[in-house]
């Protein structure tokens, strides 16, 4: 068997488990309580402190591969703050934008240049145009699937798929396709060796983080690891590839929200949200980054296991 067809394979069986099991998850814990839960409190809710402390979980969380959307459920809901719901949530993940902007704005000029270059010389086998390809048709999955479920589920902030179960057992089943991950990848190829079919394999990998627990960056670099590529690079790689789908995510419902009208209560809340999320997401950015060109993800597996049987626990007792 090639390499090619051997990483296809593996990438496909990680793909199909994860949507399975995450799946199943939904429709058997999900209708348990939650813990704590109380009613969805809109953004005038929010004082400045709880804004910041919710921006600081979105930054610390969106980019490591423990899930952003859970620990933003979990967290005010235990301090009996209210599901923030997905407007706030999607709101404050600009900073989270910002941040990675900033961080990769040298391999972004880099990888655009290069395409645009390759384009004028019509080199179309460049490994800059191959990344931006890939980096696009990446980001269709999520937007695709992102859609069909904005026109399947009117009321996500209420649904099932946002209950404390459905998170558990989400986070749970992806430390073990994590854990399967380290095991069975080799972790060998670097940057320069990512392709068009990294970005197509990646990106059907990001939607799964659709399901509230599964982490965008999780399914992502775990996704990069069953492809063998090395820590760093699928960790490099994913934060890539998640700048469209955050991007859109978040000026989509920041449209909304303005449409509404915005009270300065709203407003002041709101942006030092962002600004927390901003500084956060930078830091959890240098740190990760730094972190996995030595060390393994073992870290990430532990905790993701703990967190789902802690919320378990919390549920049945």
């Amino acid at each position: 068997m090639t390499q090619f067809n051997r990483q296809s394979l593996e990438f496909m069986s990680f793909f199909a488990l994860s949507s399975s099991l995450t799946l199943l998850s939904n429709s058997s814990l999900m209708a348990q309580p939650a813990v704590s839960d109380v009613a969805n409190a809109p953004i005038a809710q929010f004082n400045w402190f709880q804004a910041i402390v919710l921006g600081m979980v979105q930054g610390l969380t969106e980019f490591l591969p423990i899930s952003s959307t859970a620990h933003l459920k979990v967290v005010p809901v235990t301090l009996g703050w209210g599901d923030p719901g997905v407007t706030f949530t999607a709101v404050i993940q600009l900073g989270s934008i910002i941040a990675v902007l900033s961080y990769f704005w040298s391999d972004l000029s880099q990888i655009t240049r290069g395409m645009v270059q390759a384009i004028r010389n019509s080199d179309y086998q460049s490994h800059d145009f191959r990344l931006a390809l890939g980096i696009a048709l990446g980001t269709l999955p999520i937007v695709f699937f992102g859609l069909l479920m904005k026109l399947l589920i009117s009321d996500l902030d209420n649904s099932p798929l946002r209950s404390m179960g459905a998170i558990a057992i989400a986070s749970i089943v992806m430390a073990l396709l994590l854990a399967l991950a380290e095991k069975l990848g080799i972790h060998k190829r670097d940057f320069e060796q990512l392709s068009l079919q990294d970005g197509l394999l990646m990106g059907l990998a990001q939607s799964l983080a659709l399901i509230p627990g599964v982490s965008r960056s999780g399914s992502t670099i775990t996704a990069g690891l069953f492809m063998n590529l090395e820590r760093a690079t699928a960790a490099r790689f994913s934060f890539l590839l998640g700048i469209p789908a955050i991007t859109l995510a978040g000026l989509v419902e920041l449209k909304d929200v303005l449409e509404t009208g915005l009270s300065n209560e709203i407003i002041f809340p709101v942006i030092l949200g962002v600004i927390s999320s901003g500084v956060f997401s930078y830091l959890a950015i240098a740190w990760l980054i730094r972190y996995l060109q030595k060390r393994d993800t073992w870290v990430f597996v532990w905790y993701r296991l703990g967190f789902g049987i802690l919320i378990l626990g919390s549920i049945l007792l």
